[in-house]
Parts: C-alpha cells; sequence; structure tokens
C-alpha cells in the first residue's frame, strides 16, 4: 500500500518535520531479548528497558522498531520509536562517510536519473537513515519509506529533510508491506536501496531475495549499522566473553543470519555481479552517551539471559556492576557493526 504525503491540493510534497510524540506507555521490564541503539526519550520507570533495546514480546524474526513480517493477532499494533531516537546521533556518527563517495559515483552514472534519484529505504523506522543520507548528496530525491508499521512510518514521513545538499528538493511517500518479501517489481525505477540495522534480521533466504531484486532493478545498495558480533567493554569483566557469545547466539534462533549477515550479504551480492565493498561503523559510546549504553546493556545482558537461563543469577550481578559503572562515567563500550556497499550493475548500459 502506497501513502504519499499530500497537501490537501493532492500531490506528493517535500516532507515536512513534525513533533515527536511519545510512544504509548509500556510497563517496566526484567531485562529480555534484546536489539543491538534528538531527544531524550520518554524515560521508563528505574529498571525498566526502552521497547526496541529489550524484550520484543512480538513474532519471531521481528524487532519492536523494525517491523518485518506479516503477525500473528496478539502482536502489537504499535512499535515505540524511543529506542530509535536514542540510538540516532550514534548510528549517524558510526555511519561510514568512505562508502559516500563511490555511491555518488554510481548515482551520477545512472541513466535516466536526470530528474533526480529514487530511493527506497527498507525498514524505515521513524526516518533517521534519511535524515542522515539526503543532506549527503546532491540533486532531487524522492524517498519511498518502507515498513509494516504505520506508526513508525508516519514518524519518518512528518521527519524527513526537505532538502538535498545542494538545496534541490527531497520529497518522500510511504509503503506500508512485508519488505522480508521484497519483489523485483517493488523496486522498479530505483536509483538506491539503503537500511540500517536490518541484515541481522533477515533468513538467508530473504536476504537471497533482496540481493536478487537490487540486482534485478539495477541499482546499488547501502546497507548500514549490522551487528558484527563483537563488542569490547572498558574496563573488562570475567564475563563479558560468555555474554557476548549467549547474544551472539540468541540473535541466530529462528534462522536469523544475526552476526553472520555481513558475510552473508557480501557472498549474496556477489553472486548476482554485484562489487561489494565494507567497511567498520562501530559505535564509540562513552560518558555522553550513558543513556544508550544503559539501554544498550540492558538489552544485550537480557537477549543472553534469554538464551542461556542458566546465566540470570551471575548475570543480574554482572548487569549492577556495569550500570554502576555507566552511571558513574567508567565504562565505555565499542560495539562493532559493518556498512556495506553493493553496486550492482546498471541496466541500461550505464557503466
Amino acid at each position: 500500500m502506497t501513502n504519499p504525503v499530500t497537501t490537501q491540493q493532492s500531490g506528493t510534497i517535500p516532507a515536512q518535520p513534525g513533533p515527536r510524540q511519545p510512544a504509548e506507555p509500556m510497563n517496566g521490564v526484567l531485562p529480555g531479548a534484546g536489539t543491538d541503539g534528538t531527544s531524550a526519550p520518554v524515560p521508563a520507570a528505574a529498571g525498566a528497558v526502552i521497547p526496541g533495546a529489550g524484550p520484543s514480546g512480538g513474532a519471531a524474526g521481528s524487532r519492536p522498531t523494525v517491523k518485518l513480517r506479516e503477525a500473528g493477532p496478539d502482536d502489537p499494533p504499535r512499535y515505540a520509536p524511543e529506542w530509535l531516537e536514542l540510538r540516532e546521533p550514534a548510528d549517524a556518527a558510526a555511519r561510514a562517510h568512505d562508502l559516500l563517495d563511490p555511491l555518488r559515483i554510481r548515482l551520477a552514472n545512472l541513466p535516466g536519473k536526470s530528474g533526480g534519484v529514487v530511493i527506497h529505504d527498507l525498514g524505515c523506522g521513524t526516518g533517521s537513515m534519511g535524515r542522515w543520507l539526503a543532506p549527503c548528496l546532491d540533486g532531487a530525491q524522492h524517498w519511498i519509506l518502507h515498513d509494516r508499521d504505520p506508526y513508525l512510518l508516519h514518524f519518518a514521513a512528518v521527519a524527513s529533510p526537505r532538502s538535498a545538499a545542494d538545496g534541490s528538493r527531497v520529497s518522500v511517500e510511504t509503503r506500508r508491506g512485508d519488505i522480508a518479501r521484497l519483489t523485483p517489481d517493488a523496486l522498479q525505477g530505483a536509483s538506491l536501496v539503503t537500511a540500517s540495522a536490518l541484515l541481522d534480521v533477515l533468513t538467508r533466504e530473504e536476504l537471497d531475495t533482496l540481493a536478487a531484486a537490487c540486482a534485478g532493478a539495477g541499482c546499488p545498495a547501502l546497507l548500514t549499522l549490522s551487528v558484527a558480533g563483537r563488542v569490547e567493554l572498558t574496563p573488562s569483566h570475567p564475563l563479558d566473553a560468555e555474554i557476548a557469545q549467549a547474544f551472539n547466539d540468541h540473535q541466530r534462533r529462528d534462522g536469523l543470519l544475526g552476526p553472520d549477515a555481513v558475510t552473508a550479504a557480501a557472498e549474496a551480492f556477489s553472486e548476482q555481479g554485484a562489487t561489494v565493498r565494507l567497511h567498520p561503523s562501530p559505535w564509540r559510546l562513552g560518558p555522553e552517551q550513558a543513556a544508550l549504553t544503559e539501554q544498550w546493556l540492558r538489552g544485550w545482558v537480557g537477549a543472553a539471559v534469554e538464551q542461556r537461563p542458566d546465566l540470570r543469577v551471575p548475570a543480574e550481578a554482572y548487569l549492577a556492576d556495569r550500570l554502576a559503572a555507566c552511571a558513574a562515567g567508567e565504562l565505555r563500550v565499542t560495539v562493532h557493526h559493518t556498512d556495506l556497499l553493493a553496486l550492482c550493475r546498471p541496466v541500461g548500459g550505464a557503466s
């Protein structure tokens, strides 16, 4: 389903920034299944996990902030944006700027793009990818935002940037649909496919479908902030490695790629004839990111405990120790991610 952002006179218009309304309140929960992270989010009760950083309670293969697939009747209808807001500055700082120059060159050489580029943002969440990337690119841009959650699509549309790096017009429309089963037809006319923190929640079959769809459209793909399965905490703790392994195992449940996603994506796009470039994009969290670090810790440890219930008692003490160090400004965390640029062979004869 397509939902252009329109005026009363109809027609797609440049998106305007809008208010960031708080999501419906959710009760605090014991740390459980986690994922990897403007204004400060609405705080939960002490010891609670912001939805998205902690337990999902949803269908397998869904993140609380990236709704990929059709869900059952018990699946919550709304996904809180607080976690995405909290992580947005860290995401922007981490994304690999070194991949932008080859991307710009490819976009400039795509055939039939004199009127601007069409960019599909998959699992757009609240639209942070567009807010980061649109001002980095010259020329007119039309962004097509994909997500299953109409609530997040609204946030993404109203807060999209108005102009490109050179002042050219940026417009936006939304599409609510199942991006885990993307078809080549859905990308017809696409100039670029983007996504953030998406690859690790795909299966290999879904990843192969995505790579084939991009190759069929002849468009590059910039897929950022995929978890790499490595975390460094300073000072170190004897339980660090065991928690990290349990978390990585949790990420692989239900056939999801988890920390194996980037390697699998590089293979999938290469098999489609694309040139693949990889670049590290780590979060580097210190005292200035204490709120993000706290929520990440709760989700990270919670996922490990869900995977390994035998860790619950030592993990509770571990989490308390880590949270105390975070509050005291003594903890530094590096959460490793990888960005991937796949330069698929253009269609229409361009080089």
